[in-house]
């Protein structure tokens, strides 16, 4: 029996020097669909590489680097069975994270990331140079796919947020919560359900509410007390409540920030709530993942995310009081402000 061992400075280096090669396999078998095709029980090679349409031999060491990482684990007979981390691939897994998945290693990250070094000489995104337009406006126009991708991710980053968020907030003294650039409204319609007698708005770009939760449209169970307002909360917010959320968007550059958040205390007035919800790069169980997401979002729009201190410094500058900093879970920080009389 062999005693695992923590590998040598050198080899560590060497590991993760490698580590496009797992971000590759990773998205290799996210889009070859080998984690949905593998069942409760292991399954042979031979098997899974007739389910999903490969070479046997290839699959095998596709399969063997990823159980290196604990994403998906050999058995002593050969054949290959799901693990904890290897079941968030799948699709109909209820946490899954085949679209974060995807998202962070679309075709785009690998033009973008070896121009890391000049992003950080410069502190400028790179799309603009690589592809000659703003990054969502090259998504949009020129890659729908990787828009597509990007939408379904963070659809599931919401989804599976947004009941923890509801279970952290007490709104009970509000009638009315507007959800800025919240997506397809999973934050709102969360809250909707949570408060019976509140009314909610959701503003986010038009290209994004128009796929807004079933429950939010017409026919939908809570269409009857939400308004679906298409916009830009870097241009204006026209909207009206008692209770404002803004929960990861906070990541452009400090302008963009700062007209995000005057906006928002303009349209609620003094008094209103301002509950800003973030990931920070400071907060130790996820900071693997979300410095990580810093670094590609100064590739891709020159945004960041943010320290404590760093948020801090941005709400208070903008001007709102901030009454309260609580974790909503392991991966969220809630900053509960007011506008100023």
């Amino acid at each position: 029996m062999t005693t695992a061992t923590t590998p040598p400075p050198s080899m560590r280096l060497r590991e993760l020097a490698f580590g496009a090669a797992c971000a590759a396999a990773l998205r290799a078998a996210a889009r070859l669909g080998v984690a949905d095709a593998l069942g409760d029980a292991p399954m042979s090679v031979e098997d899974l590489a007739a389910a999903v349409k490969t070479e046997p031999k290839p699959l095998r060491r596709l399969l063997r680097a990823l159980s290196c990482y604990g994403v998906f684990t050999e058995q002593g007979d050969g054949t290959f069975a799901h693990t904890d981390m290897s079941r968030l691939l799948r699709e109909d897994d209820p946490h899954s994270l085949r679209y974060i998945t995807l998202w962070c290693t679309e075709a785009w990250t690998w033009d973008a990331w070896p121009k890391l070094d000049d992003a950080v000489r410069t502190g400028r995104n790179v799309v603009e140079d690589l592809y000659g337009k703003e990054f969502f406006v090259y998504l949009n126009e020129d890659a729908p796919e990787s828009a597509d991708v990007f939408n379904r991710a963070m659809t599931t980053s919401s989804r599976q947020s947004a009941q923890d968020v509801a279970d952290l907030l007490d709104l009970s003294a509000a009638s009315s919560v507007a959800d800025i650039g919240g997506g397809q409204g999973h934050v709102v319609a969360s809250l909707l359900e949570k408060y019976p007698s509140m009314h909610g708005t959701l503003l986010d770009l038009p290209r994004v509410v128009e796929n807004a939760d079933p429950r939010l449209r017409d026919g939908g169970s809570l269409a009857g007390r939400v308004t679906i307002v298409p916009g830009d909360c870097r241009e204006a917010i026209p909207v009206k409540a008692d209770v404002y959320i803004i929960k990861n968007i906070l990541e452009w550059d400090d302008e963009s920030t700062a007209r995000c958040l005057r906006n928002v205390m303009q349209a609620g007035g003094p008094g209103a709530r301002v509950v800003v919800i973030e990931n920070l790069v400071d907060d130790t169980p996820s900071m693997r993942f979300s410095t990580a997401m810093d670094l590609l979002l100064l590739l891709n729009v020159g945004g960041a995310k943010h320290t404590t201190d760093s948020m801090v410094g941005r709400i208070t500058a903008a001007g709102l009081v901030i009454d309260d900093v609580r974790p909503v879970n392991p991966y969220l920080h809630a900053f509960d402000c007011t506008v100023p009389n």
